[in-house]
C-alpha cells in the first residue's frame, strides 16, 4: 500500500436523504448535528485543517467526522506504524488528539470511515486468524458499545483477499468501494466495488478501465448517491504532480472516463485520502504531510463544467 510522505448541493443532499431513509437503520440519514468547523473556513484555496492538532510536524492523513460532528478521526505516522487518532470538540475548542480507543499498539491502523450508526471501518495489518502470517492490510470494522467501549474488530465477509485491501468508502445504499492490489488488477493497485444486497456483500468487481489504469489508483470516495467518484491516480500524463485527484461520473450504468480534478485541488506533489463531509460542504484530502480541506463549491460538477442533469 502506498502512503506518500455535489448539479446542486441541495439536489445531492436530497437524493442522499431520500435514498438513505429507505434503507435499514444502519444506513439511515447521516447528518452532522452541529459541525464545529474551525475558523477560517476554506473557499477556493485548500487550507491546513486544525494546524498543530491534526496537521502537525508528522505525516498526518485521513479525515472522518463522527455523526454528531464533535469528534474528528485521522491517521498519523507514529514510531514506524500508522495509528488512528481522534480529537474532540470540548468546551468550545478541539482537544489534543489521542489514540482512538480501538487502536492496537502492536499493529498499524489507518483509513477510518464512519457509517450512520457510528460503525468505523478501517484498515489494519493485524492477522485475520491465529495462523495468518501474510504481511498485508485488510478491512476491519468496530461498533460502539457505549461508555467509550467498542466491539472486537471484525472483517466484513466477502471483501478481503490474500492481498492488500484499503481505503473504504460506502454509498448510502451500503455499496463498498475500496482499493486493492489483488489478482486481476489492471495495474499495481485498482479500485473495486462490492454491492450490498439483501444484507450481504457481493464479490468485489473491478471498476474497469474508465477508472483504473496499468499504473496505480487508490483511495476512492463515492458520493452517497454513487453519481460521482473521486480517487487518487499515480503518474498519469495529464497530472500536475506524481499523484493527482481524479473524478468520474456514473451515468446509464457506466463510469465515464476519469478526469483530472484540476489545479485547485492538485499540486506538484501527491494528493490522496479524499473525504466528503456528510453535510456536503467540504472536501478533505491529504498532501504535503498534512490534512487539508476546501469548499465543495469548486468541484467541477458544482462549478457547472460537468452539469448534472
Amino acid at each position: 500500500m502506498t502512503r506518500i510522505p455535489l448539479g446542486s448541493l441541495f439536489l445531492i443532499t436530497l437524493v442522499w436523504l431520500t435514498t438513505q431513509c429507505t434503507r435499514e437503520q444502519r444506513h439511515e440519514a447521516f447528518i452532522l448535528d452541529s459541525p464545529h468547523y474551525p475558523q477560517p473556513l476554506p473557499d477556493s484555496a485548500a487550507l491546513r485543517f486544525l494546524p498543530g492538532i491534526v496537521s502537525s510536524d508528522s505525516l498526518d492523513f485521513n479525515a472522518a467526522f463522527s455523526r454528531d460532528g464533535k469528534r474528528f478521526y485521522f491517521s498519523r505516522s507514529y514510531q514506524g506504524k500508522w495509528m488512528i487518532y481522534v480529537t474532540e470538540f470540548l468546551n468550545g475548542a478541539w482537544s489534543k488528539p489521542l489514540l482512538a480507543p480501538f487502536t492496537e499498539a502492536a499493529y498499524s491502523q489507518a483509513d477510518p470511515f464512519i457509517t450512520p450508526d457510528e460503525t468505523i471501518y478501517y484498515i489494519s495489518n493485524r492477522p485475520t486468524h491465529a495462523t495468518d502470517t501474510l504481511p498485508d492490510y485488510n478491512i476491519w470494522f468496530v461498533r460502539p458499545l457505549g461508555n467509550g467501549t467498542w466491539t472486537a474488530p471484525k472483517t466484513p465477509e466477502g471483501i478481503n483477499s490474500d492481498s492488500t485491501e484499503y481505503y473504504v468508502s460506502l454509498a448510502a445504499n451500503g455499496n463498498m468501494y475500496f482499493a486493492s492490489d489483488r489478482a486481476g488488477t489492471l495495474g499495481s493497485h485498482d479500485i473495486y466495488v462490492s454491492q450490498y444486497i439483501h444484507g450481504a456483500y457481493t464479490t468485489p468487481e473491478n471498476l474497469g478501465a474508465a477508472i483504473n489504469s496499468p499504473k496505480m489508483e487508490h483511495d476512492p470516495v463515492v458520493t452517497p448517491d454513487e453519481q460521482y467518484l473521486i480517487f487518487t491516480a499515480v503518474d498519469r500524463s495529464d497530472a500536475y504532480g506524481s499523484a493527482d485527484l481524479y473524478y468520474s461520473r456514473y451515468s446509464d450504468g457506466t463510469w465515464a472516463p476519469a478526469k483530472n480534478l484540476g489545479r485547485k485541488f492538485n499540486t506538484a506533489t501527491y494528493e490522496y485520502c479524499t473525504y466528503l463531509t456528510p453535510d456536503g460542504q467540504y472536501l478533505f484530502y491529504s498532501t504535503d504531510y498534512d490534512v487539508k480541506w476546501i469548499s465543495t463549491r469548486h468541484l467541477p460538477w458544482m462549478a457547472q463544467t460537468d452539469v448534472v442533469k
